[in-house]
């Protein structure tokens, strides 16, 4: 890390994650080089490696930033949640997600590449904002289903934590994948994330 003022760093780090993120939308995550993210910051690729290796810890810190605030908008539910009931809850959470629409996109990579080419300490900080959202839907359910029982949050995030990688390819299908579909017969049918998150979690949810 170079030398520099925490702000200093800071605001570098934002960046280049910035540039990452504005990169993925129009490109994928197989695309895109550490040249495509330095040409949208304004300093050099060589000044990049001072702060990240390769390109998946730069997407790596990106998805913990989203965990994050995905957590805090589930600590938010939480403050005000008094037995809303299981639909109010489902509309709630699924809410929360519609907002996320980065943090489902990166959940639908390939999480084995990203996590093996970064660091150690990059992938036990983004373990870290992953495990505080976990923490954080446990906590919600607790509030919200005082009676709960621990094996069933334990069943629930088994089925809803999974639940979440497919939700960003199923509602944003690409023209090639919906040519094919429609090549043999297959109905491609349009939802969006919230409709979608709403309609699983009203089945996952007690």
């Amino acid at each position: 890390m170079p030398k520099g003022s925490p702000q200093l760093t800071a605001s570098r780090k934002d960046e280049i994650m910035g540039a990452c993120e504005k990169l993925y939308r129009r490109k994928s995550f197989k695309e895109i080089t550490l040249q495509d993210i330095s040409k949208e910051t304004s300093f050099t690729r060589t000044s990049i490696y001072n702060y990240y290796e390769t390109k998946e810890e730069i997407f790596l810190e990106l998805f913990e930033r989203e965990y994050d605030m995905w957590t805090g908008d589930i600590e938010k539910l939480t403050g005000k949640c008094e037995r809303p009931g299981r639909e109010n809850l489902a509309a709630e959470l699924a809410g929360s997600l519609e907002k996320r629409k980065l943090l489902l996109k990166l959940l639908s990579v390939n999480l084995y590449d990203m996590e093996e080419n970064s660091r150690m300490e990059r992938l036990v900080n983004f373990k870290t904002a992953y495990g505080n959202s976990r923490k954080a839907l446990w906590k919600l359910m607790r509030k919200c289903y005082p009676d709960i029982k621990e094996y069933e949050i334990k069943d629930f995030m088994k089925t809803f934590l999974p639940y979440l990688h497919g939700i960003y390819p199923y509602v944003y299908a690409t023209d090639k994948q919906i040519e094919a579909m429609d090549r043999v017969g297959i109905e491609h049918e349009k939802t969006t994330i919230k409709e979608l998150a709403y309609m699983g979690l009203m089945k996952m949810l007690p």
